[in-house]
């Protein structure tokens, strides 16, 4: 199976459809699933905060099937996805970490080793993580994978 990769041409193509529906286009992705050919294209706000509606999402999905359906890109037949990047997103780059700002986050390191904690700063280079109420700062060029995590019940 081969590995997702981002497309650069379909990036291109519907980057114009995304952002006159006001929002941003986070990835583009071709994969196979099940020996079928997949485009999933991820879309978030503008900004560092607020989330996408329905409405929104169902209007950028249309017009990102019309605009594939008109560039005919992909031979044959094809699923295509329209989605928002979901609670769980992995953290790659520095707007996503800005958005996870206050939430619990896990992060490994390239060197070995979790770490879990709440995250309270992000700069371009770093991001500052507190773990049992000690501040951490790790540079982004040491994080190996980072996820924010979902919380369930409330603190008391």
């Amino acid at each position: 199976m081969a590995a997702p990769r981002e497309s650069a041409p379909l990036r291109a193509l519907l980057e114009g459809e995304v952002t006159e529906a006001g929002l941003a286009l986070d990835s583009v992705v071709e994969l196979h699933q099940n020996g079928s050919p997949v485009v999933r294209v991820v879309v978030d706000v503008t900004g560092d905060e607020g989330e996408v509606d329905s409405d929104t999402l169902a209007a950028v999905s249309r017009a990102v099937s019309k605009a594939m359906d008109a560039a005919d890109p992909i031979a044959g037949e094809y699923l295509l996805e329209v989605s928002t990047p979901g609670a769980e997103r992995e953290l790659t780059r520095p707007h996503h970490w800005r958005r996870a700002l206050g939430r619990l986050v896990r992060i490994k390191l390239r060197e070995g080793g979790t770490l879990t904690g709440r995250l309270v700063g992000v700069d371009e280079g770093a991001v500052t993580v507190e773990v049992d109420g000690e501040p951490t700062t790790i540079a982004l060029e040491n994080v190996k994978k980072a996820r924010p995590r979902v919380e369930f019940g409330s603190e008391e």
